[in-house]
């Protein structure tokens, strides 16, 4: 069963829980700045005899497209135990974030690893191939590198996206997609 908890609800046991299933199920290559991503939107959980095993979350991030900013329910911190992969509980878990992007956010978006890009794509995520960007500090500034990396989810009332445009992303430290 699915649990679904902001995060200022997450005790701090599970709120450690998350970063031991990020650090366990991305093999070591996620770091404070990727935890801080997934913080401040909403958490959802699967445990299997008080182990938590499955997780992904959605935040808010104002996203630039077609000069409007848009809220986007932005998906951050997919992972499976790696003793509990091949269950669906990936599929699981996103099934819920994405039941909360269609009813709350004008489009939702991830950045999707190599590895997850089969679930997104099966899930009908859309993969970009316009050019992406970030609102940085100093302006306006393409993020080449994370061009074949965006997926995009259009949702019911949202925006019609144009893949191929330029969707630009609110700044944040570490990765900014």
């Amino acid at each position: 069963m699915i649990s679904a908890l902001p995060t200022a609800d997450l005790s701090a046991g599970l709120r450690a829980d998350v970063r031991r299933l990020m650090d366990l199920a991305f093999l070591g290559n996620f770091d404070d700045d990727d935890f801080d991503h997934a913080l401040g939107g909403t958490h959802f959980l699967v445990e299997q005899r008080g182990t938590l095993v499955a997780h992904a979350a959605v935040v808010q991030r104002s996203f630039l497209y077609e000069g409007r900013a848009y809220r986007c329910g932005y998906v951050e911190a997919v992972a499976t135990h790696p003793d509990h992969r091949g269950q669906g509980l990936a599929a699981e878990v996103m099934a819920a974030a994405e039941a909360v992007i269609d009813r709350a956010y004008d489009l939702g978006a991830l950045s999707a690893s190599t590895a997850g890009r089969g679930l997104y794509v099966h899930r009908g995520w859309l993969p970009w191939r316009g050019r992406t960007a970030v609102l940085a500090p100093e302006g306006l500034t393409p993020t080449p590198e994370d061009d074949d990396s965006t997926f995009v989810r259009p949702v019911p009332g949202g925006p019609d996206l144009d893949l191929e445009a330029t969707l630009a992303c609110d700044y944040r430290n570490g990765d900014v997609w």
